[in-house]
């Protein structure tokens, strides 16, 4: 889609294809583009049978404004999840009225959920679709009058005249994603640049960004979304400075680096898995504390424990067997429980999970969890009941 087709999209004419582009969503695409063409020309028809399609995808990560948005496939991909945005909106909108530098607006789920929060936003993008899709979604759902959207360059923003600086470089290059900070757009050099002038900075990285690229006086805040880590945040210039975070949605859980370190000790009657936020966040030590466990490696993000502590911040199992690795030993232990299902995880382990299961060749209507991990550096199974104990 190129700007001419989305600019066609936005007229009376436009709109009434999209529509009926809708109604079409999940039909044949041979007939839904046939039907569309007895009474709108090629290009139109193209145009708003992709934007539909882009709507009915983005449902899972912008509920029901999807219906109303408009979207480029890169950036639907990119785009942060409305629930993760509106919660970084929350802490950058503390202040009244901030006005935030969106230095990288794409096209604009993070500008749309900073506007709802109060803030004044000014956003600029390098490409020009990306720029009038965003214009487009900031006038759909009605916070066109708290922003501004242009085309312009990040490293031409003046982030000492705003508030706050936003920036969400690109992670993508002409062979697809990138998870080197050093290949994003803008550059990571320029992203720093921009952080070191702003009276505060907010930085949308990759969950795995590698240490050493976050600034020592930033706060990292990893954040997950119903157990899968979606995104970490960089923030600079504001307390508390050097921590570490972890929040989960859509609870509003959040965990914090207090330098708890967990001890080692043999596996106990439970295991507790944390929650990848935590981990990614180097948290594991707290976690483990708030399970009164610990760790059966010291290397793996594996908790256990002899007591059932609920928390949101690990899913627990109760353990059942204990095994070194085999697969000649686990295809017995699992064929003498009747286990037929088996929800296999892993950290640790270089074992091939598909061709384990295949492997395997289980039978039966039980279900069990099956972790494959280390145990004081040997390779250990731990065959668990399918859920927490209540």
């Amino acid at each position: 889609m190129d700007l001419d087709a989305f600019t066609a999209l936005l007229t009376p004419r436009g709109r009434e294809a999209l529509a009926e582009a809708q109604e079409l969503v999940g039909a044949d695409p041979v007939a839904a583009a046939t039907r569309l063409r007895r009474t709108h020309d090629a290009a139109l028809t193209s145009a708003a049978l992709t934007q539909a399609r882009l709507r009915e995808r983005a449902k899972a990560k912008f509920g029901a404004d999807a219906g109303r948005m408009f979207f480029t496939p890169h950036g639907l991909e990119q785009a942060t999840r409305a629930e993760v945005a509106a919660h970084r909106a929350r802490r950058l909108g503390a202040a009244p009225g901030p006005r935030v530098a969106d230095a990288c607006c794409g096209v604009g789920g993070d500008l749309l959920a900073l506007a709802r929060a109060g803030c004044a936003v000014d956003a600029v993008d390098t490409d020009p679709l990306s720029v009038a899709v965003a214009r487009a979604n900031a006038e759909a759902l009605g916070v066109a009058d708290r922003v501004t959207v242009r085309v312009g360059d990040a490293a031409e923003v003046r982030p000492e005249a705003y508030d706050v600086l936003f920036a969400d470089p690109a992670r993508r290059t002409s062979r697809g994603r990138t998870f080197d900070p050093l290949a994003y757009s803008p550059s990571w050099p320029v992203v720093l640049g921009l952080l070191g002038r702003a009276r505060v900075g907010c930085v949308k990285v990759a969950p795995g960004i590698p240490y050493e690229f976050i600034p020592d006086d930033a706060e990292a805040e990893w954040v997950s979304y119903k157990g899968e880590v979606k995104e970490a945040t960089l923030w600079t210039g504001r307390p508390p400075e050097g921590a570490r975070r972890a929040t989960l949605l859509p609870g509003g859980h959040t965990l914090t680096a207090t330098g708890a370190r967990a001890a080692t000790g043999p596996v106990g009657r439970y295991v507790y898995e944390p929650d990848g936020a935590a981990v990614r966040a180097h948290l594991v030590g707290e976690v483990a504390e708030l399970v009164r466990g610990w760790l059966p490696d010291p290397m793996i993000a594996y908790i256990s424990g002899d007591e059932p502590v609920d928390t949101p911040w690990a899913t627990r199992y109760e353990i059942q067997h204990v095994l070194p690795f085999s697969l000649k030993r686990l295809r017995a232990a699992l064929r003498e429980r009747g286990v037929g299902n088996a929800v296999i995880k892993k950290r640790g382990s270089a074992v091939d999970i598909e061709r384990l299961r295949a492997d395997l060749r289980l039978s039966g209507d039980r279900t069990a969890v099956v972790i494959l991990t280390r145990v004081s550096d040997k390779p250990t199974v731990l065959i668990c009941d399918p859920s927490p104990p209540a």
